[in-house]
């Protein structure tokens, strides 16, 4: 029995309503309880890790035991950034985080559209900044070194103007290039007012170049881009991810869309969700997300690794996003409604598919179904 979605899911979703945001703020602090007691990490990673050498891969130089993820958005502070793989995490993702430390958006900016397996967030990159997650990572890196990949995800600050955007990015990337495994650009949140311009080609080359040009480490640099764009759009940004040798794309951010959402009033606020401004992720992402990984993988003919991310609850959803094209995927909405134990069933799941399809390993599913 999964403890979460029978007993501990329906009692703080429905009988205890409590905030999202503080229910969030309150996993992280248990989190960093049980990352500082080896006992409790050792059970966690007991019963939630599944390891299958058939769901490794070598990507950027880096080693992933397996393709599932944490997206950014969880750990926005890199507060538990050594836990994640306890947890049975390919990879991690650290952030948005902001050069300058920022509140983000007034309160409630977090909600659960549960009907529809969603959430409509407006954070606006609330974070501590660059600076202050340098020093924390650079301590925990002296406790432990994260054995997955840690990416870090970056955002533009609110206060800095749209034109300063590429001083903006340097300076933080200059702060963490060493502490990072990769780096993402984030231009498609739709929370910072003005955030999504940066996605033409005109206002996106700078900011490639500049964070290049500091990029003397040769880190890998993803960018991350939005499901609202048109196909002539992510064509240009592909094109530019090759002119600047990107280590690949993130597809995709949340979306501004409201199609298909039950028109359930949001209690917090007395509105509907199309009332509401923020992004949605979660199921109605899913489609959407994983018809422009297959687009940038047949546009590119897989060269340009994908990261997929949006609507993933189960392993139907993951072997999708793999065979349309993505080397990697992402988890947040999913993990938060289907609970711990959801990674630990995908990646099980994962392997049955291989065996399914008569395919030896991962790395022989991605694109398998855009060929």
């Amino acid at each position: 029995m999964d403890i979460y979605q029978s007993i501990l899911r329906p009692l703080l979703f429905n009988l205890l309503e409590v905030d999202p945001e503080s229910l969030h703020q309150h996993t992280i602090h248990i989190l960093n309880c049980c990352e500082k007691n080896k006992y409790l990490n050792a059970k966690i990673r007991h019963y939630l890790c599944f390891s299958n050498s058939r769901l490794g891969q070598k990507l950027w130089g880096l080693n992933f035991l397996n393709p599932l993820g944490l997206a950014a958005g969880f750990d926005k502070d890199a507060a538990v950034s050594n836990v994640w793989s306890s947890l049975g995490f390919g990879f991690a993702e650290m952030g948005t985080v902001t050069y300058y430390p920022q509140l983000g958006n007034p309160r409630p900016r977090l909600f659960r559209l549960a009907i529809d397996n969603a959430a409509l967030n407006r954070m606006g990159f609330n974070n501590s900044g660059a600076e202050v997650m340098a020093k924390r990572l650079t301590a925990q890196r002296q406790k432990c070194t994260s054995i997955i990949p840690i990416g870090i995800n970056l955002g533009k600050s609110k206060v800095t103007a749209l034109l300063e955007s590429t001083t903006d990015y340097v300076r933080s990337f200059r702060l963490l290039k060493d502490l990072g495994d990769y780096f993402v650009v984030n231009i498609s949140s739709p929370n910072t007012p003005g955030l999504r311009s940066l996605q033409n080609t005109n206002m996106l080359r700078p900011i490639l170049a500049g964070l290049q040009e500091e990029n003397s480490a040769c880190k890998p640099i993803l960018i991350k881009i939005a499901p609202d764009l048109e196909w002539e759009e992510i064509s240009n940004i592909i094109d530019l991810v090759q002119t600047y040798q990107l280590a690949g794309i993130i597809a995709t951010n949340t979306t501004i869309k409201r199609e298909g959402l039950t028109r359930t009033i949001i209690s917090a606020t007395g509105n509907f969700p199309d009332q509401e401004a923020g992004g949605i992720s979660g199921a109605p992402l899913r489609d959407r997300s994983t018809e422009i990984i297959r687009f940038i993988w047949q546009q590119t003919k897989g060269k340009i690794p994908i990261i997929g991310v949006g609507g993933v609850f189960n392993t139907d959803h993951a072997w999708e996003k793999i065979t349309a094209g993505a080397s990697l995927i992402q988890i947040y909405t999913g993990w938060v409604y289907e609970g711990p134990f959801i990674v630990s069933r995908i990646l099980q799941g994962l392997v049955s598919k291989l065996d399914q399809h008569g395919l030896h390993s991962i790395s022989d599913a991605i694109g398998y179904q855009s060929r």
